[in-house]
């Protein structure tokens, strides 16, 4: 009688302390655990076999997105009720260093009995490899150096301008959007979009003529919209060879080609200042910690005295230890390598270490929540097509990502925060209004 379902939820309560709160089914069409719930569907084997030669986080992600793992069911509902169980064993786990984890693995009786169990339900076989979309780390040597960020990049952002498309819709915005009202009010992703690039705009204070250099500039969504509406002239930069062509091809489309350069650069390559403002959005978390200081001073010479810039950036809660921070294996491995996310308090200090003057900080998280909810509505629209355009696996990656993201945010678990500074001059006039928060014009 097929039983894997059920030896596999015995086995889940045995080691997690508590029942699965979602159904599972084996590939033996076996099925085990809470009726009218998602169902874990465990289709081969081999999912067991990645999760005994990597436990955890990273060995869970190898199996969904070699679509070994999948989820019947609203995916949220599903990564929601799993998450207490996974991925948050509680404060005194998530400090514990890998390498006291594994002895205590070895030491513990009713772990070593429980793999041993998993290995007879498993079957007998080497290490599966891994899904051909993880990054495979050919960039060896120092964080953060020109050629790795360029590489690390390149593993996320250039997959096929015609994917983004599909999931990020026409504003081809990828970064969190501004709802003015509320998602009841009826206000599309592009209706959202555009008032984030207009919110910056207000608090850059953009006139005409002024030069403006957005780091990060993706697809050209920000320089076009600042080009277009205050007349700006604009500088683009980025890493991604396929961003920057498209991005090229909007400014001709729009004929603003007299307004708006598009480079690929790094912001440490930027040497044509100064500049009347900066706008660097969803961009710094790409910069990591060890040159957080060194990107901060680099804008800071950038701008010109009473010069503006709004830093628009993703935000971790701080740890009781921050040594003992880390990346998430998933998101380092399959979406953003070497990517970093630092507390919004630490990232207002070392810019006013570099010597800005910070005058204001925003918290939009709920915002980006709705806005990774509309993405995933989009990919999962468009699903077959998104497979054709990059791979069944890079399609998973996506989609994973971007859901447990949007819980996330609605967690408080990250945030998000826009944080407007000033290069203000040495008399004190910072040139703000009296009331900054004021940005509707």
């Amino acid at each position: 009688m097929p039983d894997a379902a059920q030896r596999l939820a015995a086995l889940a309560e045995e080691v997690l302390g508590a029942p699965l709160p979602i159904r599972i089914r084996a590939w033996d069409h076996s099925e085990a655990g809470p009726p009218h719930t998602p169902v874990l569907v465990v289709r081969r084997r081999r999912a067991l076999r990645r999760l005994l030669w990597k436990p955890g986080e990273l060995g869970l992600a190898r199996a969904w997105v070699a679509g070994d793992l999948d989820v019947e069911g609203d995916l949220y509902e599903a990564l929601d009720l799993m998450a207490g169980l996974v991925w948050e064993r509680g404060p005194a786990a998530e400090r514990q260093s890998k390498a006291a984890a594994a002895l205590k693995a070895l030491r513990d009786p009713a772990l070593r009995s429980a793999a041993r169990t998993l290995v007879g339900i498993a079957g007998p076989g080497l290490p599966p490899p891994p899904p051909r979309e993880e990054a495979r780390r050919a960039w060896r040597g120092p964080l953060h150096t020109l050629r790795r960020d360029k590489e690390a990049i390149s593993h996320h952002y250039d997959v096929g301008n015609d994917f983004y498309e599909l999931v990020l819709g026409p504003s081809m915005v990828y970064s969190c959007a501004y709802w003015e009202g509320t998602e009841a009010d009826g206000a599309t992703l592009e209706d959202a979009q555009r008032a984030k690039l207009d919110l910056v705009c207000r608090k850059l204070a953009l006139r005409p003529g002024q030069r403006l250099l957005d780091v990060g500039c993706g697809w050209g969504s920000m320089v076009l919209h600042a080009a277009r509406e205050y007349g700006v002239r604009a500088v683009g930069i980025t890493l991604s060879q396929e961003q920057a062509a498209y991005a090229r091809k909007r400014v001709a489309d729009a004929g603003l080609t007299d307004q708006v350069e598009i480079r690929v650069q790094d912001y440490r390559e930027v040497t044509d200042g100064p500049y009347d403002a900066i706008s660097s959005i969803g961009m710094a978390e790409h910069v990591g910690s060890a040159r957080y200081a060194e990107y901060a001073a680099d804008l800071h010479a950038l701008l010109k005295p009473g010069g503006r810039l709004l830093n628009h950036q993703i935000a971790r809660r701080p740890e009781p230890d921050e040594e003992a921070y880390h990346v998430d294996e998933f998101i380092d491995r399959y979406v953003f390598p070497d990517g970093e996310l630092a507390p919004v308090g630490r990232t207002v200090t070392q810019l006013e270490e570099a010597g800005f003057e910070v005058r204001d900080v925003e918290a939009i998280r709920e915002h980006y929540a709705l806005t990774l909810r509309r993405w995933v509505a989009n990919l999962e629209a468009h699903w077959k097509q998104a497979v054709r355009l990059t791979s069944p696996g890079r399609a998973r990656v996506w989609r994973l990502y971007m859901a447990a993201s949007a819980l996330s945010f609605e967690r408080n678990r990250i945030g998000v925060n826009q944080v407007l500074a000033v290069r203000t001059p040495e008399s004190g006039a910072s040139g703000m209004p009296l009331r900054a928060r004021d940005w509707r014009g």
